[in-house]
This record gives structure tokens, C-alpha cells and sequence, in this order.
């Protein structure tokens, strides 16, 4: 897989009644990563839970890319699930 967009995936599900503040922490902190994106989306669902989406034109599957880092332990109920996606067309 090369030569396509990669896109990254970030989802935390925050401790009830943090929703807010997990949303907050991750539009910050991706404001900070190392590369420009070549877009962005960052969504929330029930339960407090957000996600990030990052999009990668050119990027190979394997490329060292920058992604959100793990919330503080007390700021969400789970380790975050990254998922990592080749665009089709």
C-alpha cells in the first residue's frame, strides 16, 4: 500500500460528564502535532466519546505518522483505540 491517503483514527471514551473536556484536550493537543494534516475532522458520540480523524495524501500504510497522544488515566475510562485506513476512492 502506497501513494495513497492514509487516514489516522483516535477515539477516547472520557470518564461521564467529561465529554467536554476530552474534546477540548484533543482539539489542543492537535493543534501541536509535529506535521499539518492534510485535513482534520474531530467528532463527538454519546457516551462522552470523541474522535479524530486525520488525513494523510501520499502516505504509505506503514509511514511514521503523527497521531493524538493517550488523555491523562483520569480523564478517560479506557485506553484510546487507534485504527489506521488506506482511502479507496
Amino acid at each position: 500500500m502506497s501513494g495513497a491517503a492514509i487516514v489516522l483514527m483516535w477515539e477516547a471514551r472520557a470518564v461521564e460528564g467529561r465529554g467536554g473536556e476530552l474534546l477540548e484536550w484533543a482539539r489542543a493537543r492537535s493543534a501541536e502535532l509535529s506535521r499539518e494534516p492534510a485535513r482534520r475532522e474531530l467528532l463527538r458520540a454519546p457516551q462522552d466519546r470523541v474522535l479524530m480523524m486525520t488525513w494523510w495524501p501520499d502516505a504509505s500504510y506503514g509511514d511514521d505518522l503523527p497521531e493524538l497522544p493517550e488523555p491523562d488515566a483520569g480523564l478517560i475510562t479506557r485506553a484510546v483505540h487507534r485504527w489506521r485506513f488506506e482511502a479507496v476512492g
